[in-house]
């Protein structure tokens, strides 16, 4: 999960499930408890829940891990590319085709989506 908030008091969640996709129900829900803690009335925010978007890049582990044997861009500090298929993701590095890239050199890794 993602929380952002803004200076306005608009609030973002972004969800995201280890298994499957998020459906409606899933950001309702989490809608539905948002407002049962917070009264919208008084606090004075906008409230967005949505799932993560298959273009945004990886934040944490399991994101890597889950999408092991897709197609990926990492984008390079110093502005260079890389595509290829994510073979293995650690806290250290991610290897893409047979490259270890060291995360230190790493801006982003996003997946990438592709219509057949």
């Amino acid at each position: 999960m993602e929380v952002s908030v803004s200076a306005d008091n608009d609030i973002e969640i972004v969800i995201e499930k280890e298994e499957g996709m998020v459906d409606w129900e899933d950001c309702a829900a989490i809608d539905k408890l948002m407002h049962e803690v917070f009264d919208q009335d008084v606090e004075d925010y906008a409230l967005t829940v949505s799932s993560a978007g298959l273009d945004r890049p990886f934040k944490v582990m399991k994101q890597y891990q889950k999408a092991l044997g897709t197609r990926v861009d990492v984008w390079m500090k110093g502005g260079k590319k890389v595509k290829g298929v994510l073979v293995a993701a650690s806290e250290q590095a991610v290897t893409v085709d047979e490259t270890l890239i060291p995360f230190e050199q790493i801006n982003a890794v996003r997946p990438i989506i592709e219509f057949k």
